[in-house]
């Protein structure tokens, strides 16, 4: 049966993704089979697996920094946000239905069978569990039942750390109210202290180390630095989000109120001089030499936002100029005529889309969850380009689209001039697609693109191994080998 450590922050977004993500390939690398585990999640950006089944994003990451197939048993919950008080539940990979808060936090006990079963079968199938926590486990007015975080370390009796952003601010008031607020058998389990994205002067903050292991009574395993690397965020606190730099190319992607995905993106940034931008503004649209609308879990819900916002009319104003458009999932669904929901899959009714593409989506009660291979045809417009070019990607989605104009691959998706839309999450995740989107958008600005080919995977890789050996030479590593052999009482 695998040893376990657990991965609790004392706040949100204070970086336990990334470190699960940097110990997940750190084990690796020291010839130990690792695997990633979260047993409830809330993220609107998830990953197919191979089976059909859909888990967080985050999941599939970590499991990739371990060099391993994502799975289902590595996140049994995934709770995806349609509204602001409920979410789509996805129990094993499948959705269950949509639930309000207070009907999930009344039911959650219910779950715990299958979070224990899926973590069985990975237990005696590795070495090393890496377990990752929820938002912080001090929410007091949540802690009955828990699942996510020291319940759940109690169900399999792993060690915790402890981690604090200290980039925030507060992080005495972080760690030590944290461990304070626990309860004395919880205390027990947090076997060590973590300080992460730390910057600067590392040895500034030797008596900050000395107070929190007087004050706090544990172990400070290290300081983390901030560190920079391009790695695929949990959910929409992505620092990326609000990235306003410049570039040579300027790629600008709606931030829809419900985003998903939009990790879709992130391999133009791979390349030189290309920024990525998240607008919310239709001003800042007029710059932009490419218009990305990501995928979303209230379709009807974000195109009244986009009409309201005025950016539907200078996305439209942009196509009219020769701007190319590209919009995945159900950005896609916006672009077409009409988006229905008769069944209220998400919150019900209908509205005109943007009627850039010949398609009409109705919302059904069946999800489409699939990984898929394919190729584009032979295609017109601004990206004639990528006729031909090979991709991978997955789909998931309600929705089924009936287009009525231009086949975009032989997986389905549409165009009309310099208008594109399709249901493929990663397609540009292919070196070959995105390199041939780059160069063109170079060659409409009269500049000849010199960057070549970028490998995503092995781009992927580097970062990781960036990731993991800053968390290496930062952290007390015997230590921790120590903690987790020890394991609890």
């Amino acid at each position: 049966m695998a040893k376990s450590i657990m991965i609790q922050g004392t706040m949100s977004n204070v970086g336990k993704s990334f470190l699960t993500a940097a110990l997940c390939r750190i084990f690796r690398q020291d010839g130990y089979a690792c695997v990633p585990f979260k047993s409830q999640n809330m993220a609107l950006n998830s990953y197919i697996t191979r089976d059909g089944s859909e888990i967080g994003r985050a999941q599939a990451m970590q499991a990739e920094a371990a060099g391993i197939e994502p799975s289902p048993l590595m996140n049994p919950i995934l709770l995806k946000p349609t509204t602001d008080i409920g979410s789509q539940v996805i129990l094993n990979g499948r959705p269950v239905g949509n639930m309000s808060a207070r009907e999930y936090f009344r039911r959650k006990k219910e779950f715990v069978p299958d979070i224990m079963k899926a973590y069985s079968e990975l237990s005696a199938q590795n070495d090393i569990i890496v377990i990752e926590g929820a938002g912080s486990p001090v929410e007091l007015n949540l802690k009955q039942d828990d699942i996510v975080n020291m319940g759940m370390a109690k169900l399999v009796k792993s060690p915790v750390l402890l981690v604090g952003d200290i980039d925030r601010g507060g992080i005495f008031a972080q760690l030590i109210g944290t461990l304070n607020l626990l309860e004395p058998d919880e205390r027990d389990l947090v076997k060590g202290i973590v300080v992460n994205k730390f910057r600067g002067d590392k040895t500034l903050f030797n008596s900050g180390v000395d107070i929190l292991r007087q004050r706090g009574n544990k172990s400070v395993l290290g300081v983390v630095p901030y560190i920079h690397c391009d790695i695929e965020d949990e959910d929409s606190l992505s620092h990326k989000l609000e990235n306003n730099s410049d570039g040579i190319i300027d790629i600008a992607v709606i931030k829809l109120p419900r985003i998903s995905n939009f990790t879709d993106f992130d391999v133009f940034s791979q390349y030189d001089g290309v920024n990525v931008r998240y607008v919310t503004k239709y001003t800042k649209l007029e710059k932009a030499d490419m218009i990305i609308i990501p995928g979303t879990k209230s379709t009807i819900s974000d195109m009244k936002w986009l009409r309201e916002s005025g950016i539907e009319a200078m996305i439209k104003k942009r196509a009219d100029r020769g701007i190319p458009i590209f919009a995945i999932c159900g950005g896609y669904q916006m672009l077409g005529r009409k988006i229905s929901d008769p069944l209220e899959t998400e919150n019900g009714g209908s509205i005109d889309g943007m009627n850039l593409l010949e398609c009409t989506t109705v919302f059904s009660g069946e999800k489409k969850q699939s990984q898929i291979k394919g190729k584009f045809l032979d295609t017109e417009g601004f990206f004639s380009c990528l006729s031909g070019a090979e991709f991978s990607g997955y789909e998931i989605h309600m929705g089924i689209t009936e287009n009525n104009g231009k086949k975009l691959t032989d997986c389905g998706g549409s165009y009309n001039g310099n208008v594109y839309g399709c249901y493929i999450h990663g397609i540009f995740d292919s070196s070959d697609v995105s390199e041939r989107i780059v160069r063109r958008l170079f060659e409409a600005k009269g500049i000849d693109y010199m960057g070549g080919n970028k490998d995503r995977h092995e781009y992927k890789e580097k970062q990781f191994d960036i990731l993991a050996d800053n968390v290496r030479n930062n952290i007390n590593m015997d230590l921790l080998y120590r903690i987790i052999k020890n394991g609890v009482k």
